[in-house]
């Protein structure tokens, strides 16, 4: 029997808003989870950890990532965790809804279904006409989801329904210590309505996979589940006394429960209220292992998530750490700005997704209340002209059991640097002006960049980086930090990567105008 895995959780000390905070404390799982003291400066895997190196020549970030990642198991609690951020950072934080007057020097964000968020800071030289500088990237990851009606029962258990998000890599699901995580629309006692996140901080469901005693042939014919019959997450053995949908048919009473009672009892538990004022929500599943570092020198970092987590932090801290100064912005002739989109997983077609007009609406809406007085013919057309989005999405590094899976002439390999990514056919929104400019900023730094165009005979996936690129009409580069395991339950990437990532994103908002006015095509 495998020994208990324990986690050494660096924890911030600061105090956790009350919308945020999921679990109780006297929950024997986080009891179980022992905390390293406030001095610590990395998050281990394992409780003999090696000795940390030496202290690096500038800060890193990755503890600070490995936190995020820790508190940001859905979409809507990482949309939550960077709005937290931003205003400890001083941030305003505006509403879609209401008439924005802003000011050069000015920082600001707003968020849509607190899924998606838009974070801006305004140079003190901003003048009409000036372009917008955007790192790009998605909040969501591929996961199970409950389905609205999500209790069943199969031979004397009590089942949670799912349907799949995304193109995860399913089998990884199996025999993982599950719970859920999300948000809940709450009925008040006044007959108003609100909206909560929570936190199921401890293992609640599991998957379990046959016995090969009961599948012989598994290891040589492959694991191949039914998605619909068999990734089902177990939630107890107790029947309930009320009647649930158990398959038979003709059944008039199915319908009358839509989720578990002793499912709803645990959600009311963790938010604090009675189990009957949940009236919606929108539960993904999740892993209960934290994030940490591993591998023989630490030197890795595993989670879930990573993709696209990793890069929405990296632009978030990117964008806090070159406008906290006020003399940061003081010579800045354009807006700094990053876009955390939601369903980049499953096309972007959603209100708070990449392929709704939510950025241009933003940049148009800025262009308009920083006009004030001033008349400027087509000045959101010369900004949008003058602008530069960065897509940040984790690129596929080359696996060493599987190198003949990458072009040759483009493996990229953990901790080299940053990947830009490449195809000609547009499945990548990178071009060779695009690549140029962002290379540039990294020669200037000294940062490694590396390469990537899949093969000729595998199909490419895409990103966000597309769709804003036509949508909104702006030169637009496709980059990401390089991982193994995409889409799995567990993903790894490099420690170094992290904070080359950042360097290269604080470096591109620090100095990106100055590169550009350098570089004339349309001429």
């Amino acid at each position: 029997m495998m020994a208990v895995l324990r986690v050494h959780h660096r924890r911030l000390l600061r105090p956790r808003p009350h919308h945020l905070s999921s679990s109780s404390s006297s929950s024997p799982w986080r009891r179980a989870l022992p905390r390293a003291t406030a001095s610590s400066s990395r998050l281990f895997c394992s409780q003999h950890a090696a000795s940390p190196p030496d202290a690096p020549s500038s800060p890193s970030i990755v503890a600070d990532l490995l936190d995020y990642l820790n508190e940001s198991w859905t979409q809507f609690h990482a949309t939550a965790e960077a709005k937290r951020q931003l205003l400890d950072a001083g941030f305003t934080l505006l509403s879609e809804n209401d008439d924005w007057d802003l000011q050069p020097g000015g920082r600001y964000f707003f968020t849509r279904n607190m899924s998606c968020l838009i974070a801006f800071a305004v140079g003190e030289k901003y003048r009409l006409g000036n372009g917008f500088n955007i790192i790009a990237a998605h909040t969501d990851s591929p996961c199970l989801k409950l389905k609205p009606r999500s209790a069943s029962l199969k031979s004397g258990h009590q089942m949670v329904n799912v349907q799949t998000y995304g193109g995860g890599l399913w089998h990884t699901w199996f025999d993982r210590d599950l719970t859920l995580a999300g948000r809940v629309i709450l009925k008040d006692a006044d007959g108003s309505f609100n909206h909560k996140l929570v936190k199921v901080n401890r293992p609640l469901i599991r998957v379990p996979t046959l016995a090969i005693h009961l599948d012989r042939t598994v290891n040589s014919d492959g694991f191949k589940p039914n998605l619909e019959n068999h990734l089902v997450p177990l939630l107890a053995t107790k029947h309930e006394e009320t009647t649930v949908n158990s398959g038979e048919k003709n059944s008039s009473s199915s319908t009358k429960v839509v989720h578990h009672p002793l499912l709803l009892q645990v959600l009311s538990d963790e938010i604090g209220c009675r189990a009957d004022e949940i009236i919606g929500m929108e539960l993904n599943v999740c892993d209960t292992q934290p994030s940490c570092l591993g591998g023989g020198n630490n030197e890795f970092i595993y989670s879930g998530r990573l993709d696209n987590l990793a890069s929405c932090y990296c632009a978030l801290r990117s964008l806090v750490d070159s406008s906290t100064m006020p003399e940061e912005l003081s010579n800045e002739k354009a807006i700094r700005m990053i876009a955390l989109f939601d369903n980049e997983e499953v096309g972007s077609n959603s209100m708070q997704g990449a392929g709704a007009p939510t950025i241009f609406h933003a940049m148009r809406r800025i262009v308009d209340s920083l006009m004030h007085q001033s008349m400027g013919e087509g000045a959101l057309e010369r900004a949008i002209n003058s602008s530069f989005l960065v897509s940040a999405d984790m690129a596929h590094a080359v696996h060493p059991n599987y190198p003949d899976k990458h072009e040759e002439h483009h493996r990229p390999e953990l901790q080299k640097g940053l990947v830009i990514k490449h195809n000609a056919n547009q499945r990548y929104a990178t071009s060779a002006v695009t690549a140029f400019l962002f290379k540039e900023i990294a020669r200037f730094h000294n940062l490694p960049v590396q390469e990537f165009v899949v093969r000729n005979d595998m199909g490419c996936g895409s990103t966000i980086g597309p769709i804003l690129a036509s949508g909104v009409g702006i030169r637009t580069v496709d980059c990401g930090i390089p991982q193994l395991s995409m889409h799995s339950v567990r993903e790894m990437c490099g420690k170094e990567d992290v904070d080359t990532t950042y360097k290269h994103f604080k470096a591109f908002f620090e100095m990106f105008t100055d590169i550009d006015r350098k570089l004339n095509v349309d001429f």
